[in-house]
């Protein structure tokens, strides 16, 4: 394992391909480690009339509402003006809670979970209701959609996202690569390859497994799907 740098010795370059906290990059850095930022994907809200007529519809119901990141809480937030819908939210993350909160307010929070199968679990132990309301992105997975379904929930999904693969060619060589994402690990790789000593960090079983089709490298996971977890694990592995 690398060791902690001494004075004079050059910083280890680690690249987050999506947006961390400011406060991260500057723990990496009192550690000498360089944590640049170059998002490989853009998420982009989707404001189609269909789209905006789906959220409407949905926060004039009485229902049960599932979110699974936060970006669809902000496409959804956006539509609210001033409305306090009558729901009863589940979400994944504590990163996707916080927003939750901050645009709906926790009395309506029902349940969280780490994973898409602790929450339908969550989800059909907690509510009466047959039927929920999944906002979501294009790219999302079919783990919490078919677990519901499987327990005889049925599931309105309302795609409120996008997300767009931004390949780029990078010139410098990082010691570690942190993907947030299957899109970021296939725009990062559309343009780049892997370096022999490259490790590679992925945010949950399903990015890693979209590491292994482009790479046989060194891949550590980390089992929550906050953001700072993965980039602690990396900060830690480079320390």
């Amino acid at each position: 394992m690398p060791k902690q740098l001494e004075m004079g010795e050059s910083k280890l370059n680690l690249l987050a391909t999506g947006p961390v906290m400011e406060s991260l990059i500057e723990e990496a850095s009192i550690k000498g480690i360089n944590l640049e930022v170059v998002p490989f994907i853009d998420i982009e809200p989707i404001h189609t009339i269909e789209t905006q007529q789906e959220i409407e519809q949905a926060l004039l119901q009485s229902a049960t509402v599932v979110f699974t990141s936060g970006n669809a809480v902000e496409a959804v937030a956006t539509e609210l003006e001033g409305h306090q819908p009558d729901w009863e939210i589940f979400c994944i993350g504590h990163k996707t809670l916080d927003l939750v909160t901050k645009h709906f307010g926790s009395e309506l929070v029902a349940g969280i979970a780490d994973n898409a199968t602790e929450l339908a679990d969550v989800i059909a132990e907690s509510t009466f209701s047959q039927e929920v309301i999944f906002f979501c992105g294009d790219q999302r997975r079919r783990d919490l959609p078919d677990s519901l379904r499987e327990k005889g929930i049925e599931v309105i999904e309302i795609v409120v996202y996008q997300t767009l693969a931004v390949p780029k060619r990078l010139k410098k060589r990082y010691v570690g690569v942190l993907f947030f994402s299957p899109t970021a690990v296939n725009s990062y790789f559309k343009l780049n390859k892997a370096n022999d000593n490259t490790i590679f960090f992925a945010i949950g079983e399903t990015t890693a497994r979209a590491i292994k089709q482009h790479t046989n490298k060194k891949i550590l996971i980390s089992e929550s799907p906050g953001k700072e977890e993965l980039v602690n694990i990396a900060i830690e592995f480079f320390s």
